[in-house]
């Protein structure tokens, strides 16, 4: 388990949020995020399925050597708190930790539909907002979102 230390408090996760953004956010964007995402978890051996969406329409989505299909549920479950909420799916979990409570007690949502789990993170243009979903599922839910923040940093720096 984690030490809840390391566990990023919703400022950090909000600034990263307001870091992050794009100008426009296009096919060939996705594929690229994309395809950077997949060398990341291939160099970390991972065993990730990743997807991105632009207004619900599926860009990009792969599942690599040792991703399952429970894989593609927890995407679907992730996508549906970022699209709903748009906020990173760490970010909506951290907000209730922080209140000592759950997201899952607060909102009375069925987790079998939304997980307020770490690896779904907006797609955000500037002057915009968000307009799609990028998601890695496969590894413990910090990594998840530590795989996508990164590969998005390195995207739009």
């Amino acid at each position: 388990m984690t030490d809840p230390v390391s566990w990023p408090s919703v400022a950090e996760l909000a600034a990263e949020e307001d870091e992050l953004q794009f100008a426009s956010f296009t096919n060939d964007d996705a594929w690229e995020l994309g395809t950077a995402l997949v060398e990341a978890a291939r160099r970390q051996g991972a065993p990730v399925a990743i997807d991105l969406s632009r207004n619900g329409h599926q860009l990009f989505h792969v599942a690599l050597a040792g991703a399952t299909p429970d894989n593609d549920s927890w995407i679907e479950r992730k996508q549906r708190v970022v699209q709903r909420f748009g906020r990173s799916t760490l970010y909506m979990r951290q907000v209730f930790v922080e209140r000592g409570t759950t997201f899952e007690a607060q909102l009375g949502l069925d987790p079998q539909r939304y997980a307020a789990h770490g690896g779904g993170f907006p797609v955000l243009v500037r002057s915009v907002g968000p307009v799609g979903v990028v998601v890695v599922s496969g590894l413990p839910q910090l990594e998840d979102h530590r795989m996508v923040v990164a590969a998005l940093r390195a995207h739009l720096g």
